[in-house]
């Protein structure tokens, strides 16, 4: 896999937020995508896994030695490799296995709006690198 493909993140064990940056969702993760056949199923079970196991990954690489935290908002910036209209909520959709997968690093204990409050997203174009960037910022004071 090539390095601009791997989850990234930056940030440090003090930081109260971070970046980390994960490929585009693929297509079986939008709510348009269809899965009517049982290879549909099987296609959009796969990419779940593996989306959230990179999600989860990019967290647990950041070594946040605070968690778990109570609260926190992500905001994502998508940045696409072409410009055309995107639909603000299919985007958000397609996030949730990325979502589960914070959750599984154990940075939070589940991603329901009291714990995780997902920002309206942002859409760039980026022709050359096409991703998606998480920023994570903890909502709540110890």
């Amino acid at each position: 896999m090539d390095d601009h493909k791997l989850p990234k993140a930056h940030g440090s064990e003090m930081s109260e937020s971070f970046v980390i940056i994960l490929p585009l969702p693929p297509r079986e993760l939008s709510p348009n995508c269809a899965v009517a056949t049982a290879g549909g199923r099987f296609a959009k079970a796969s990419a779940t896994k593996r989306y959230r196991r990179l999600a989860k990954q990019a967290v647990e690489a950041v070594q946040i030695d605070s968690t778990p935290w109570g609260k926190m908002s992500v905001q994502a910036l998508f940045c696409w490799p072409t410009k055309r209209r995107r639909d603000q909520d299919n985007a958000i959709a397609s996030l949730k296995s990325a979502y589960d997968g914070i959750v599984d690093s154990g940075l939070i204990c589940d991603d329901d709006y009291n714990h995780m409050q997902r920002l309206s997203p942002e859409f760039s174009i980026d022709r050359k690198y096409p991703r998606v960037e998480l920023t994570i910022t903890r909502r709540d004071t110890r």
